[in-house]
C-alpha cells in the first residue's frame, strides 16, 4: 500500500536521523513504526486474571526464597491497640 502524508519539516528530520542511524530507508522507519502504533499493547488482556499474569515468573524463586523475601518483620516496636 501506498501512503502520502504531510509531516512536518522537524518530523522529517528525525525520521532521516533515525533512518541514517540504522543504515535503512527513510520510508522503511516511518512504516515500523506505523505498524508499532497500531498493535495491540504488550501486556495481560484486561481479562487476565493474577495467576496468568504470574506464569512467566512461576518457579523462578524457591519457596524458601519465597518466604524469606517476603517475611513479616518481627519488630515490636509499634504499639498496636486492639479493641
Amino acid at each position: 500500500m501506498t501512503l502520502t502524508l504531510d509531516i512536518r519539516p522537524e518530523v522529517q528530520a528525525e525520521l532521516a536521523r533515525q533512518a541514517a542511524a540504522q543504515g535503512r530507508p527513510i520510508e522503511s522507519v516511518a512504516a515500523s513504526l506505523l505498524e508499532q502504533a497500531v498493535r495491540p499493547p504488550a501486556g495481560p488482556p484486561p481479562d487476565a486474571d493474577l495467576i496468568d499474569i504470574g506464569s512467566p515468573v512461576r518457579g523462578l524463586l524457591s519457596d524458601e526464597e519465597v518466604d524469606r523475601l517476603f517475611a513479616r518483620n518481627p519488630s515490636t516496636g509499634r504499639l498496636v491497640d486492639l479493641p
